[in-house]
């Protein structure tokens, strides 16, 4: 026990494995009180209120994250590298995220019939206000965590989340009774816009003085228009993910009954907790690569050790014990939601390899190579799961991840190989905060 505890005192010396400890933390505190909250939402509200509340705020996730996510990739590949424009590439993408985020949602509110039943409750110009402005509101709140990462704060993540889920759940139970119709998402939106306040000062106020007195007065910032070309690449590649994280959802939303969509939700929910945690570690090796490209292929192999390390006992008791874990929110959940949780928590085992070799590509900037492989992938996803949608019902998500990721890891993994073991080939870049900088 003494060795393992200091092996990961070890870990924690080294930034790489620091920001990625960081942001599993945080997955499995969002996972733990998520939980907590969905089954107190399954408890106090009606089933066709839990799957309406599931679905608004699906949608809503969905519109946010269109440029959100988006710029995931850019800020964690620039922000380390911005130097004095460090304030002004957050504050850009922050911008830009509200204002595609809120025009999507624009567009949905005015075609809100085509959607079915379920988002009829958004209809009205006070619900459907409150709906655009929450979009405004999780735009922003993706990001921030996003700006900490590429600051290599992430330490600050899992304690913003732990707040604010605390706080979430004690307001659900609230207006459990004062707002039977409604709660749910009301419970969801008000923390999420007060914790914009602390954590937007301690970025802007502390956190980036301090990296832009740090960085290198002599190193030229990232141009815009370099900036530009990589998310020329990687946006319409990020944007298809999101058709699977999001869009697919909302189309099974549209497809069944509000009171089969949470218990469908639920289950798709737990399975992409899992998921994140192997996204995280290859988020921390995108902000990584960008300070060091020299040691990208030791990162790279080290996170693909760690990763698969920490998900695949996971996996494991996600697949036995699947039954029982959904249980807990009702029988009714484990009898239609064990099969897809056992297909998309399987599914994470390729999902590593691909994320660790989108983070790589994305330290070197190969934008073009990096649409391929997300678009391939979403395309994969979104037919296959329509075209066995009828035969299997909610399991085809579950069945669409498995076949469309195992597929795209055999594909990649010839090129993952070279980079792994050659790494960057061209001139290694040494940038501030690298062990290599005078």
């Amino acid at each position: 026990m003494s060795s393992v505890w200091g092996k990961i005192l070890h870990d924690l010396r080294n930034p790489l494995f620091r920001q990625g400890y960081a942001l599993m933390a945080n997955t499995v505190v969002t996972g733990v009180l998520g939980m907590g909250y969905w089954l107190l939402a399954a408890r106090l509200y009606s089933p066709e209120e839990f799957g309406r509340g599931q679905a608004v705020i699906t949608a809503m996730r969905l519109f946010a994250s269109l440029t959100a996510l988006g710029f995931v990739g850019a800020l964690a590949r620039f922000l380390p590298v911005a130097g004095r424009r460090t304030p002004e590439l957050a504050l850009r993408g922050y911008g830009l995220a509200a204002a595609t985020g809120g025009v999507a949602a624009l567009g949905f509110l005015l075609t809100l019939p085509m959607w079915g039943k379920t988002y009829s409750v958004l209809s009205g110009f006070w619900p459907g206000l409150f709906f655009l402005a929450s979009v405004l509101v999780w735009a922003v709140f993706t990001l921030q965590d996003v700006v900490l990462t590429g600051l290599r704060r992430a330490t600050f993540v899992p304690l913003n989340n732990l707040v604010f889920g605390i706080v979430k759940m004690g307001l659900l139970v609230a207006l459990a009774g004062a707002l039977p119709s409604g709660g749910i998402f009301v419970s969801w939106v008000i923390p999420t816009a007060l914790a914009l306040i602390p954590v937007n000062w301690l970025i802007f106020a502390v956190v980036v003085p301090r990296h832009v007195e740090k960085s290198d007065a002599a190193q030229e910032p990232p141009r815009l228009r370099e900036i530009g070309r990589f998310l020329a690449g990687d946006f319409p590649g990020t944007l298809s993910i999101l058709g699977i994280v999001y869009l697919v959802p909302v189309v099974v939303a549209t497809q069944v009954g509000e009171a089969t969509f949470g218990r469908f939700s639920m289950a798709h929910t737990l399975a992409s907790m899992i998921e994140l945690l192997a996204m995280n570690m290859a988020v921390s090796l995108t902000v990584e690569g960008s300070f060091d490209r020299a040691k990208l292929a030791e990162n790279c192999r080290r996170a693909l050790r760690r990763a698969f390390m920490i998900v695949t006992p996971i996996i494991a008791v996600a697949i036995l014990a699947a039954p029982l874990i959904l249980t807990v929110f009702g029988s009714a959940f484990a009898a239609e939601g064990t099969t897809l949780l056992r297909l998309m928590s399987l599914a994470v085992l390729p999902r590593v390899l691909i994320e660790v070799y989108l983070s790589a590509l994305r330290a070197q900037s190969r934008a073009r190579t990096l649409a391929t492989v997300q678009i391939g992938l979403a395309v994969l996803v979104l037919v296959s799961t329509v075209v066995l949608f009828p035969y299997a019902g909610v399991n085809a998500v579950g069945y669409g991840l498995l076949f469309s990721e195992l597929l795209v890891a055999v594909l990649i993994f010839g090129n993952l190989r070279k980079i792994l073991k050659f790494g960057e080939t061209r001139t290694p870049v040494v940038t501030q905060g690298s062990s290599g900088a005078a």
